[in-house]
């Protein structure tokens, strides 16, 4: 660790590296968001040995942000491992004091108590604030739901949830029809908003369920352009109906 602690340290020194001395936080940020989605897909695919590769990737990014704190006199990565090593602590007093716990749930409202706590949340409305902008839409949309149906704010089962859809969608037809861009844009969250409430019911995941649809797309699609080579023909040139035809074969194989 302290190897890689030096290492970064003479990157960003004057006789070190030109490209990392120029960095700051905003510059590498969509580094780390890279790197943290290439685990993602190891993990995904399990792959151990790139799992190990991309870990080291994600753990560089920490350091080099670190580094930049460091030399900017805020803090340095010790007080990183400090602060996330007593969090652990305090987040599991069934582990490390004298709470008692008989499941995982218990686990998780003993987490979200002591969380709301110790970033002195005194609403519920500031807990729904604390989930991250940053995070992707769907991500979001799921775990600020998820936070409200903790205190009560929450169709009884995936039924109204449904209905929720139904509605969505004739609100953006008549939006469509009737309404500006700015309207047809508001009922599209919407929509998309109830979508992931009903995935929520059904304990999925909406990003990974939207992976899965984008790959099956694409594997569909590809299908479908080998078969056109094959007729000799090119799909640039083929009509709708001919295309949701081949479309529509590409699915039964």
């Amino acid at each position: 660790m302290q190897d890689l602690l030096n290492i970064m340290a003479i990157l960003r020194s004057p006789e070190g590296c030109p490209w990392d001395r120029e960095q700051t936080h905003k510059s590498i940020r969509n580094c780390f968001i890279e790197e943290t989605y290439e685990v993602a897909e190891a993990i995904d695919s399990d792959n151990t040995e790139l799992l190990k590769e991309e870990l080291g990737d994600v753990l560089l990014q920490v350091l080099f942000h670190s580094q930049l704190e460091k030399e900017a006199d805020h803090f340095d990565f010790s007080d990183v491992v400090d602060g996330i090593a007593k969090k652990m602590i305090i987040r599991h007093p069934h582990v490390f004091g004298s709470t008692v716990v008989n499941s995982s749930d218990e686990v998780l409202v003993n987490w979200d108590a002591i969380k709301k706590q110790t970033k002195n949340q005194t609403t519920e409305t500031e807990v729904l604030k604390s989930v991250s902008k940053a995070l992707p839409a769907l991500m979001r949309s799921a775990k600020v739901q998820h936070k409200a149906a903790k205190v009560g704010f929450d169709w009884p089962d995936i039924s109204g949830a449904l209905d929720k859809v139904t509605e969505e969608t004739r609100e953006l037809k008549e939006a469509i029809d009737y309404g500006s861009w700015e309207d047809r844009m508001e009922e599209l969250g919407d929509l998309l908003f109830s979508v992931v409430n009903v995935s929520r019911f059904l304990k999925v995941e909406p990003e990974q369920a939207l992976s899965f649809s984008c790959n099956k797309f694409i594997l569909r699609f590809e299908k479908m352009e080998r078969l056109t080579k094959e007729r000799g023909a090119d799909m640039a040139s083929m009509s709708l109906e001919q295309l949701d035809s081949l479309w529509d074969e590409a699915k039964a194989n």
